[in-house]
């Protein structure tokens, strides 16, 4: 997998992101200090669990010559104190039994994404020091170094 890299952007709050030779940007809306010129981190993160999703249902889907003809994945993040939820709405568009959508509604939570955002999670700092591990999204805190998942 190619690295992420971020740098400051214009604006308040704007970063530059490139992996590889894809250049893209986060921001933060206005009302929030940015200047909402790109998704927010939490929208990127919930974009990767929706993207994911879709992903291995095509992916399976075709392998199984099911007749998916699309999967419209919704992702909601919500916070509540510390608590970050999830919420993910999967609709399946296509010729499918019933067996067939409940086999890929299965099928969604083993996208790679949703496996690394409810299993183990490592965050290390440069030098290769484990700064905080933990089992899946129970809450988010800032630290002075990074971002850690408790």
């Amino acid at each position: 997998m190619r690295k992420v890299i971020s740098q400051f952007g214009e604006g308040p709050l704007q970063q530059k992101l490139s992996t590889g030779d894809i250049h893209f940007l986060s921001d933060a809306e206005i009302a929030k200090g940015g200047s909402g010129t790109g998704p927010s981190p939490h929208e990127y993160l919930g974009a990767a669990l929706a993207a994911c999703t879709s992903m291995t249902l095509k992916m399976y889907a075709g392998r199984k010559s099911m007749n998916l003809e699309n999967a419209i994945v919704t992702v909601d993040i919500d916070r509540v104190g510390d608590v970050e939820t999830f919420s993910r709405e999967i609709e399946l568009l296509g010729n499918l039994t019933a067996e067939e959508k409940e086999r890929l509604l299965e099928i969604a939570n083993k996208c790679p994404i949703h496996k690394a955002l409810v299993g183990q999670i490592q965050i290390k700092n440069p030098a290769g020091k484990l700064i905080r591990a933990g089992f899946g999204i129970a809450s988010l805190v800032w630290s002075d170094q990074c971002l850690k998942l408790s």
